[in-house]
């Protein structure tokens, strides 16, 4: 049973914050140190002096942290509205030159280790969880939502749009640094909020985005459990992560693929490289990158398909045989097998080159082409290899088979911005 509940979420008072673009920002773990300085600049209340602290000498970030946010709340800068709502979410964009919307809504999703429906599909990497756990015990808050699917057969999202929000103002609107225009709405009669959450009981969620922050939202539950022992009923805030909700089919929701930058140790390697990769796959040079990337997502419709890039060149590798892979991924579900980046994670970075997946020294990720063209082009060393993105069903099919994906296998687009709603305990 899939358990949710409203709250009265922390927002910025925009009676002192006029603009509110200038203080959002996206979520921690996309956020360079190149793009923390500029929305350290951007506005003084810039959601990112909250959300990913600068390191200073003279004090432990994390209590920077909870001490911005508590001077926050006490200026009025931040304000927690007066009664429990669902949050409801538009994003509105351009993708590919297509307008696309995506609906969901906001609200509490409860941590319960008997429910089976709640389903991860992406290992998880110590250091972040450790560094989100820290903040987490600091503030005392879900300081951003995360993203799950749902399949939505009831048409709850669509239904709760036609009936309570396609002719109402949103109490928030935004157009982001990327053109996105961001709309929140509050759903706050009673039995709106009881019968979304009466819905949504029977309803299996997988987690698209917050993997680490849901791992650390379990993690400080069950110390606040150990330290409370019998004085807990199980309905407490940290019982619950701040969540988004969306249709899992929705034509809104889009899915990019996440390519890979590899370091070579010498610029030699290239050509054993080469000459290992046409082992096991069919190369195909294209001389030109337009009709590369066309060939490389219209051929990765119905077979497995990696583009490479080295030297100006664009290359396609086509697999040879797929059962190599029963051999070089043992122990793996077949639907794991399947994805292209398995046999790319496998077969060239782990078989072929020995590298260590977990090496981010020698490899690195963006789900944006150029950059890494751009990369490749500026260092001898460097190679790109690119990905078709996943299908929604295969991303399901991973999760319900209990495996996890390769890290960095999805990038859900457009992200959910924080510091919109928070969930303060």
């Amino acid at each position: 049973m899939t358990k949710i509940s409203p709250f009265k979420a922390v927002i910025y008072n925009q009676e002192k914050i006029k603009n509110l673009a200038r203080v959002v920002c996206p979520p921690y773990d996309i956020i360079s140190p190149e793009r923390q300085q500029y929305y350290y600049e951007l506005d003084e209340y810039n959601f990112i002096r909250i959300l990913l602290t600068k390191e200073t000498p003279q004090e432990d970030k994390y209590r920077q942290a909870a001490s911005i946010f508590k001077d926050w709340l006490r200026d009025e800068i931040l304000i927690q509205d007066k009664e429990p709502a669902f949050y409801f979410y538009s994003q509105q964009y351009q993708f590919k030159g297509e307008k696309r919307i995506r609906l969901g809504f906001i609200g509490l999703l409860h941590l319960d280790d008997e429910n089976s429906s709640i389903f991860g599909h992406e290992h998880t990497r110590l250091e972040p969880k450790a560094d989100r756990l820290r903040l987490l015990k600091a503030t005392k808050a879900n300081l951003s939502p995360i993203f799950v699917l749902f399949a939505d057969k009831k048409r709850i999202i669509n239904n709760l749009y036609e009936k309570y929000i396609q002719d109402k103002h949103p109490f928030i609107e935004l157009t982001d640094e990327e053109k996105i225009v961001h709309k929140l709405w509050k759903l706050t009669v009673p039995q709106i909020l009881i019968d979304i959450q009466t819905k949504m009981k029977n309803e299996s969620v997988f987690i698209a985005d917050g993997h680490h922050r849901y791992e650390v939202a379990l993690a400080y539950r069950n110390e606040m459990k150990k330290k409370l022992k019998c004085a807990i009923t199980g309905e407490e805030n940290f019982n619950y992560i701040l969540t988004y909700f969306t249709n899992l089919d929705a034509p809104g929701l889009t899915i990019m693929p996440i390519h890979r930058l590899v370091k070579l140790k010498e610029a030699s390697d290239f050509e054993n490289l080469l000459g290992q990769i046409k082992e096991y796959f069919r190369m195909e040079e294209i001389k030109d990158k337009n009709k590369f990337f066309f060939l490389l997502h219209k051929g990765g419709i119905s077979e497995h398909l990696i583009g490479m890039y080295k030297d100006k060149k664009y290359w396609l590798l086509r697999l040879k045989n797929i059962k190599i892979l029963d051999k070089l991924i043992p122990g793996k579900p077949k639907e794991f097998r399947a994805l292209d980046v398995s046999i790319l994670n496998y077969i060239i970075l782990s078989e072929i080159l020995g590298l260590d997946l977990e090496d981010r020294e020698r490899i690195s990720f963006s789900p944006y082409p150029e950059e890494l063209i751009k990369s490749v082009d500026s260092n001898s060393l460097y190679i790109a290899f690119f990905l078709n993105p996943l299908k929604i069903k295969q991303i399901i099919s991973v999760a319900l088979s209990g495996e996890k994906m390769p890290a960095k296998s999805t990038y859900f687009y457009p992200k959910v911005l924080s510091g919109l709603v928070i969930n303060k305990f």
